[in-house]
């Protein structure tokens, strides 16, 4: 079996600082063979940058998703450009910095990892359920394929999972930073959690200092948001891959304080 490793949303310096404390043992004590980790929000404030990339790379993660505010911060365009294992939703208009998905070699095994962004609550872009069958079309030299689904809407993504189910071997949501408690098997082997969580701040709205989150929903007028301090937590989710078959054995979702 292979144990692949998926990672919240990885927010500001805090939930970076946090990964770096948590993750290498981690990894040894789960024998981890890969790490996925969405990093759109790892730098401080918002988005992500060439500093904050290479945090979460030197952290231990072997791919960085993205997703709604990967181009939020213009300085990592040519990071995205050159860097192959850092990617941003693969339904963006052609054009876009960067690629959708890559493939991992892990020697006896190829790994596709894909980033998919939904459209519930969220930019118009391209269709994400033809997106992740054109990925899987030109992907065929992978035996294992990994989505990360970066969606609002808990019924699209639960769609995303079903419709996947038996072609991809996981399907893990991101985007709303509060970890669901359905980590399970779909019943034709893929492996499933509607959203992985959040690496940040545990006092904290979706990393935002509470205060500043509150007063712009009841004031409803502009706030320069901060993000929150204190405790951090990892929000991950560790599935088991059969790498002959593409398919899940177990899934089993963590809070790592």
């Amino acid at each position: 079996m292979m144990n692949i490793l998926v990672i919240g949303d990885v927010v500001a310096s805090g939930g970076c600082a946090h990964l770096l404390s948590r993750l290498p043992a981690f990894k040894r004590m789960k024998c981890v063979d890969l790490v996925i980790a969405n990093g759109e929000n790892s730098a401080d404030g918002n988005g992500i940058t060439p500093d904050s990339m290479n945090a979460l790379f030197d952290a231990g993660v072997n791919v960085i998703t993205t997703g709604n505010h990967a181009f939020r911060r213009r300085e990592v365009y040519d990071s995205l450009e050159s860097e192959p294992y850092l990617l941003r939703p693969a339904n963006y208009p052609a054009g876009a910095p960067g690629r959708g998905w890559c493939i991992y070699d892990m020697g006896a095994v190829q790994v596709c990892v894909a980033n998919v962004m939904g459209t519930v609550y969220m930019d118009s872009l391209d269709c994400p359920f033809r997106t992740a069958d054109r990925i899987l079309h030109e992907t065929p030299q992978a035996k294992i394929h990994i989505f990360d689904f970066h969606a609002e809407a808990t019924a699209e993504k639960r769609a995303m999972g079903f419709y996947l189910d038996g072609r991809a071997s996981i399907v893990f949501g991101t985007h709303t930073h509060v970890q669901t408690a359905d980590a399970c098997v779909l019943p034709q082997g893929t492996g499933y959690i509607t959203d992985v969580g959040m690496t940040g701040p545990v006092q904290s709205v979706l990393g935002v200092k509470p205060e500043l989150a509150i007063e712009k929903m009841k004031q409803k007028l502009p706030v320069r948001f901060a993000n929150a301090g204190g405790e951090q937590m990892m929000n991950c989710a560790l599935f088991a891959v059969d790498p002959k078959t593409g398919r899940t054995a177990s899934a089993e979702r963590f809070d790592l304080r």
